[in-house]
């Protein structure tokens, strides 16, 4: 379906049920069928809503507005339009950095952050050489196939997987593209993200040659202190289609204690009397 979000038309997937919704946002090359194999775990308790960002998959392209505002005003849109009341914020990669935006404004419903080989606040630091060799990644197969096999992945994908992969990263229209590389990796949430509150945690891939362990150590884990962080082993950056059953294990305990928590303090609400004192 078509959501019309911050002007622009959203694709958006959903499954499941549940009272908790896990809103999920996919990484620079993706769509919202990366998370597929994810949500097959947890739609039997759980209702799913994954994107596609804008010039990804199957939402609109328009010329511009490829910066982390602009993408996280289109998730918001999605999440105030089908009026969830409460769910877990999950992303991934340049989605992770979405994410922490999102999560940065407090919004009503936000119960809990994952962030799945998010991509650091701060801005990745390239040479312009380093950045044409990024815009240009996912111009043909070939490039495509490169990529999967000498950066994003650590664990050999099936076949269904890589044509899914390599097909989501040619469809990408060539400002969202371009878009990440030279406008949204560059800039510094960083002040933002000091202000997120949600309970979160941070998903790793042992092997992640993108956003390395080392490097969410020094630049995302010390501003948001409360984040817990959480290796899935022999796993690159690519932990959705890598690892999907151990990303899931995460993910449903996560959700799990904060749906246990949510009950706690609701029984606890309903059984507390007025105070007699005069």
């Amino acid at each position: 379906m078509k959501i019309q979000s911050n002007g622009v038309a959203i694709h958006v997937e959903q499954s499941g049920r549940g009272d908790l919704a896990l809103v999920f946002l996919h990484y620079y090359g993706g769509s919202s069928r990366t998370w597929n194999a994810v949500a097959e775990q947890l739609r039997d308790r759980y209702r799913i809503v994954a994107t596609d960002h804008r010039g990804w998959g199957q939402s609109e392209a328009p010329s511009d507005g490829y910066g982390i505002a602009d993408m996280a005003a289109d998730a918001q849109g999605v999440i105030d339009a089908l009026t969830l009341e409460r769910y877990v914020l999950i992303g991934h990669s340049m989605g992770g950095k979405v994410a922490q935006l999102i999560a940065s404004h407090r919004p009503a419903g936000l119960a809990g952050l994952v962030l799945v080989a998010p991509s650091p606040p701060t801005p990745m630091l390239l040479s312009d050489a380093e950045r044409a060799t990024l815009a240009g990644a996912y111009q043909t197969r070939e490039s495509v196939e490169f990529v999967i096999d000498h950066v994003l992945t650590a664990k050999r994908l099936d076949v269904a997987q890589r044509e899914q992969v390599i097909e989501d990263s040619l469809k990408g229209a060539p400002q969202a593209k371009a878009g990440w590389p030279n406008v949204a990796l560059r800039e510094d949430i960083s002040s933002e993200s000091a202000a997120i509150v949600a309970p979160t945690i941070v998903i790793s891939g042992e092997l992640d040659q993108v956003d390395r362990i080392e490097t969410l150590e020094a630049e995302l884990l010390p501003r948001v202190p409360h984040a817990v962080l959480r290796i899935v082993p022999s796993t690159g950056h690519l932990s959705p289609l890598e690892s999907p059953v151990e990303v899931a294990s995460i993910i449903e305990e996560f959700a799990d204690a904060l749906v246990n928590k949510h009950s706690s303090v609701s029984r606890l609400k309903r059984y507390q009397r007025p105070s007699t004192r005069r």
